[in-house]
Order: structure tokens, then sequence, then C-alpha cells
């Protein structure tokens, strides 16, 4: 991470009230948590961001306002405009692959059909942390769920709890 530049934290999810506490909303929900009750949001670059400063570092929160398919353009936009180099952007996403609540980290990788991963992958390259929150596979559940009906559903309570549990374990990952 280069210490002299802004740090990007970016979540994943498509705008719009009918799209909140979906399963594909997990990085929005994240996001606006570390932003905190009191982040000022506002509207900029394809997306919706709220900056703070975190011990002399300027930290940008962001929702691409773009839909899910198309994040990159607003991940580019951003970074081009703050300078902000690929090794200081995290992307907080939702990962079908892991149990619900499960949180994992990496750097790289492909984008595991991803639609969101896909387009930044293309807009900036995919040398950047990941934080993927599980959502679960509706196959482990329900082998009668389409998996877009999956990720466009909402969470159940019970889901949501973990859910949460986990992007509470986010914040020291940040530090």
């Amino acid at each position: 991470m280069q210490e002299n530049k802004p740090v990007l934290i970016v979540g994943l999810g498509n705008p719009g009230a009918e799209y909140e506490r979906t399963r594909h909303n997990v990085g929005f929900m994240a996001v606006g948590y570390l932003a905190g009750a009191d982040a000022v949001w506002r509207s900029e670059h394809f997306a919706k961001t709220a900056r703070t400063d975190v011990d002399g570092r300027r930290v940008i929160f962001a929702m691409p306002q773009t839909y899910m398919n198309d994040s990159g353009r607003a991940v580019r936009a951003i970074m081009d405009f703050y300078k902000i180099p690929l090794e200081n952007l995290t992307v907080i996403h939702d990962d079908m692959d892991l149990a619900t609540g499960t949180v994992r980290v990496k750097v790289g990788g492909g984008s595991a059909g991803h639609n969101g991963i896909k387009s930044i992958d293309a807009a900036v390259g995919p040398e950047y942390r990941r934080i993927r929150i599980g959502i679960d596979h509706p196959r482990n559940l329900n082998p009668n769920i389409d998996a877009v009906d999956w990720v466009l559903g909402r969470f159940t309570e019970e889901q949501l709890v973990k859910v949460m549990d986990a992007v509470r374990q986010i914040q020291p990952l940040l530090q």
C-alpha cells in the first residue's frame, strides 16, 4: 500500500430501494457501516462517496451507482480523480461460494463469475484487495432457486444477523 496516497474502499451493490438488504448489496451494507452513521455521502464519479481521515490518511468509501455490471466505470473514475494506486483499492462484495457470514480476504484472482468484479478487473486490472462476504449458494439450500433470483433476494433475519457480524469483522482488516 502506498502510504502517501488515499485509500479507496468500494462496496458493490445495485442502487435503488428495491435492492436494499439484498444479498448482492452486501458490499453497500458493509461500506455504509464502515463509513459510520455520521458519514456525509455525496454523488461524484458515478458513485456515492464519503470521505474521512484515519491516522492522517484520506479514506474514501464508495458505492457505485452504475449497477453491478458496470461498477468498473465508477471505480476507474474515482481512482483517476484522486490518483489512487491499485494497491490502495479494496473492494467488498458478496460471494456465493462461501457460507453466509463467512469473510475471506485476498489480493487478485479471478472473478468467479461475479459481474461487478469482472467489470472492475476490466477497468483497473485484477491485482487489488478483495474482501468477500459469503451469502451461500442456492444449490446448498434449495436447488430450484435460480442464482440470479438468489442474489437479488433479501436476507432472512437469521442470515442478516450473520452478515452484519461478518461486516463488523471487516473493520480491523482495514487498519
